[in-house]
């Protein structure tokens, strides 16, 4: 007879939280990825060093289109924007995660960790850079993402 197995899972207060987002250069329309991962969940702190971390490795006008959520909002990001001329910030409408490109990069993610086994935070945490670093290098897999959302075609 068989035996019940037994799952293991890790406790709900250890977790890992991620940014992340496509950018495309304007002239080449060169594709990158950049992220950041946290081990708690993002607050406008996190999501204002994000934007922080893009201000210093983008040239030029940097647009974000992001989503309403409540770290996108805080007065941290706020006050950055009234400070940085270059960053504008643009809201994707409500409930339209087909038009979010990065969530293709989450698809690809979980495709790459399906099956893992990570024995702890550390373990995943290193499983997810792979993952994340394996999509980063993959400029065919970035521009699928941004394709295959519902955004207005803006690529060669």
């Amino acid at each position: 007879m068989g035996k019940t197995p037994i799952l293991r899972h890790f406790d709900r207060r250890d977790r890992i939280s991620a940014i992340s987002g496509i950018s495309v250069s304007p002239k080449r329309r060169r594709l990158n990825l950049y992220f950041q991962l946290h081990e708690k969940n993002i607050q406008q702190t996190e999501a204002r060093d994000f934007l922080r971390h893009l201000l210093k490795h983008l040239r030029g006008c940097v647009i974000v289109l992001w989503d309403g959520g409540r770290p996108h909002r805080g007065r941290l990001v706020q006050e950055l924007c009234r400070r940085s001329r270059r960053l504008r910030l643009e809201r994707f409408p409500a409930y339209a995660p087909e038009l979010n490109p990065d969530e293709g990069i989450w698809k690809l993610a979980k495709q790459k960790l399906a099956n893992g086994r990570p024995r702890d935070r550390c373990d995943l945490m290193l499983s997810l850079l792979d993952a994340l670093e394996t999509i980063r290098t993959n400029r065919k897999n970035l521009r699928g993402c941004i394709t295959h959302s519902e955004l207005p075609p803006f690529l060669p």
